[in-house]
C-alpha cells in the first residue's frame, strides 16, 4: 500500500510504493513531506499560510499573466474537489429510488427487492449538482486582516465544494449493507452522538446489519476484540455519557490487512471517525478497494477536538471543549484573585494550532495572557511573558495565563519520542511556565503565588453540549447519505453553516492553524490586552 505524503503548495500526491506498509494513524508519514509552492513567485505581502488556511493547495503553476488564468484555477479547483463515486470504478452500477423518504415511513422488508418504495412528491432530496459556496469573503487586499488571496490583486473567484444530504437514487440494497464504524485517536466530545446518529440513520434506510469496530483500526486485527453488533435499541441512551462507546486506540494494522479483514467480514460501508492521521487512513482504505475493484463506500467524520482540520468552520467536541475550558480558567482566575500576588496557569489542548485557547480566552474575559502555537514568544527579556506578569501584579494584584499544550515548545528540551499515532510527545510547556514564573519572583524577592490547573482528560472525557449535540447529529445523518448515494473516500463537514462533502486528501493536506492576521485573533488580543512577547 502506498503510503501517503500530501504535498503543500501542490496537489496531494502518492509516491512510489513503499518496501513497507504504512501504520494507520500515523502523522509521521502523513506530514513527511512539506512543499511549499510558488515560493520562486515573489508577489508583495501574499502568505502562502493566508492562501492555503482555507483555500486549500496552491498551485504553483498558475501563470497569472495569461489571461485566463481564472478559469483555469477554476477548472483545477472543481478537479480537486470532485467527490469520488461508485461509478468511477463501477461504470455500470445500478442505482435504486432511495428507501430514505421521510414522508413514507413504509418498512423497508425483502419484498421490496427489486424496487423500494419511494414518494416522488417528497422534495427533501439532494440534487447532485447543489454546491455551496467555499468562501464567503471578497477581500479587496491582500494586506486586509484575515486576507486568503488567490492572486496579488485578490481577485474573487467563485470555489463551490459538494452540498451533502440525502439523494434521491442510492446505489447500495439496505438488505445487502453491513456497515461498521470506528472509532480512533483520542476520545473527544460527541463520539457517542455521531456512533447514535449513524447507526439510526442506517435503520432508517432498512440497513440490519451494523456493527462497531472496537478500539480504533486495531479492531480488525486483535482476534480478542470481537464486533459489536449495534442497534437502536443499543444507542438509544449513549449521547447521554462521555467517551466512546466503541473504545479508542491509535495505531493499528496496515491497510491491506483491514481491507482483508473487511473483504472476509463482508463489510462495504465503513464510517471512520477521527482526525487528520485517521483520516489519511481512511483515504488509503479508499483507495485499496478501489484497487481491488471492492464495491464499498468509506466515509469520515471529523473528530478533532483542536479544531485543526482544513477548510470546515468547526469539528465536533471544539465548542463543548471552549465552554468545559470556562470552569477551569475560572478557578484559575478566583484562586489568583484570591491570592497575594496570585497567578493562575492554564494549559488547553491545541498541539499545532491555538483555536481552544484563543476562544476559551475570549469566551471568558479572565486571561491577561494567551499563548498560542502559532505565535511566537519570549518568556525573558524586556518584552518577555515574565516582565509583563511584572506589570499585571504590579497594576492590578493578580493575572491568569492560558497556554495551548503546543505553544512555545521552542523553550523546551526536544525529545525523538512519538507516540503510536506518530506524533511527536510534546514538552509539557504548562508546568515549565509555572516553574519559570516562581524561579523569576523569587529571584526578585518577590514571591508570586502561581496555581497551575491542566484540565485536558477532564474536557475530553465530557459529554457533548448543545451545539455539539446538533453538529455530531447532523454530521452522524450526512456521513450515511453520503454512503448510500455511492460516495467514497470523502468526510463530511460544515462550511461557511451548511454541510457539504469534502474528498478526504484535501482535508488532510496540512492541519488547520489559527491565522496571526485573523480578526478572530486580534479580538483576543483586544480582550486579553496583551502586547507582542517579542
Amino acid at each position: 500500500m502506498d503510503s501517503l505524503s500530501p504535498v503543500i503548495g501542490q496537489r496531494l500526491t502518492l509516491p512510489a510504493r513503499a518496501s513497507a506498509t504504512p501504520r494507520l494513524c500515523d502523522r509521521s508519514f502523513l506530514f513527511r513531506s512539506i512543499i511549499i509552492g510558488g515560493a520562486s513567485r515573489k508577489f508583495p505581502r501574499i502568505r502562502v499560510k493566508a492562501v492555503t488556511n482555507k483555500l486549500g493547495s496552491y498551485s504553483s503553476s498558475i501563470d497569472f499573466s495569461d489571461p485566463d488564468w481564472k478559469s483555469k484555477y477554476q477548472k483545477d479547483f472543481e478537479a480537486r474537489f470532485n467527490i469520488p463515486h461508485l461509478t468511477d470504478v463501477f461504470p455500470n452500477a445500478v442505482s435504486y429510488p432511495s428507501t430514505f423518504c421521510l414522508k413514507m415511513r413504509t418498512p423497508v422488508t425483502e419484498e421490496f427487492a427489486g424496487g423500494y418504495p419511494s414518494d416522488e412528491a417528497w422534495h427533501g432530496y439532494i440534487n447532485n449538482n447543489d454546491r455551496v459556496l467555499l468562501k464567503v469573503i471578497h477581500f479587496s487586499s491582500p494586506t486586509s486582516a484575515g486576507a486568503e488571496c488567490i492572486d496579488p490583486g485578490c481577485t474573487w473567484v467563485e470555489q463551490w465544494v459538494h452540498r451533502a444530504g440525502p439523494r434521491e437514487k442510492i446505489y447500495f440494497k439496505p438488505e445487502d449493507v453491513k456497515a461498521a464504524i470506528v472509532t480512533c485517536g483520542g476520545l473527544c466530545p460527541g463520539l457517542n452522538d455521531v456512533i447514535r446518529q449513524v447507526v439510526i440513520t442506517l435503520e432508517i434506510y432498512g440497513v440490519k446489519k451494523i456493527v462497531g469496530i472496537p478500539f480504533g483500526y486495531r479492531g480488525f486485527s486483535d482476534q480478542d476484540l470481537a464486533e459489536m453488533p449495534l442497534s437502536r435499541k443499543v444507542v438509544q441512551n449513549v449521547h447521554l455519557s462521555g467517551g466512546s462507546l466503541l473504545g479508542v486506540s491509535r495505531g493499528g494494522p496496515t491497510v491491506s490487512e483491514i481491507v482483508d479483514r473487511m473483504e472476509d467480514r463482508g463489510i462495504n460501508m465503513l464510517f471512520v471517525l477521527g482526525g487528520n492521521g485517521t483520516h489519511a487512513g481512511a483515504n488509503a482504505i479508499h483507495d485499496e478497494c478501489r484497487r481491488r475493484k471492492m464495491k464499498v463506500a468509506v466515509v469520515g467524520v471529523p473528530k478533532t477536538i483542536d479544531n485543526d482540520i482544513m477548510l470546515m468552520d468547526k469539528t465536533f467536541g471544539f465548542d463543548t471543549a471552549v465552554e468545559e475550558a470556562q470552569r477551569a480558567i475560572n478557578s484559575a482566575y478566583i484562586e489568583a484573585h484570591s491570592a497575594y500576588r496570585g497567578i493562575g496557569v492554564v494549559k488547553l489542548m491545541g498541539r499545532s494550532s491555538g483555536f481552544i485557547a484563543m476562544q476559551a480566552s475570549l469566551a471568558s474575559g479572565q486571561i491577561d495572557i494567551c499563548l498560542i502555537p502559532e505565535v511566537p514568544f519570549n518568556l525573558h527579556g524586556p518584552h518577555g511573558v515574565l516582565t509583563h506578569l511584572k506589570y499585571l501584579l504590579a497594576t492590578k494584584g493578580s493575572a491568569v495565563v492560558c497556554v495551548a499544550e503546543g505553544a512555545g515548545q521552542n523553550h523546551l528540551e526536544k525529545t525523538n519520542a512519538k507516540d503510536a499515532s506518530g506524533n511527536i510527545v510534546l514538552g509539557d510547556i504548562g508546568v515549565h511556565i509555572q516553574q519559570e514564573i516562581k524561579k523569576y519572583f523569587k529571584e526578585m524577592g518577590a514571591p508570586a503565588d502561581v496555581k497551575y490547573i491542566d484540565p485536558t482528560y477532564m474536557i475530553r472525557a465530557c459529554r457533548a453540549n448543545a451545539s455539539d449535540g446538533i453538529l455530531c447529529t447532523v454530521l452522524g445523518q450526512n456521513a450515511v447519505h453520503g454512503a448510500f448515494a455511492g460516495y467514497s473516500g470523502i468526510t463530511v463537514g460544515i462550511c461557511n453553516t451548511h454541510y457539504v462533502y469534502f474528498p478526504i486528501p484535501e482535508v488532510i493536506s496540512q492541519p488547520r492553524t489559527v491565522d496571526p492576521n485573523s480578526r478572530m485573533w486580534h479580538r483576543c488580543l483586544t480582550s486579553t490586552g496583551q502586547p507582542d512577547f517579542l
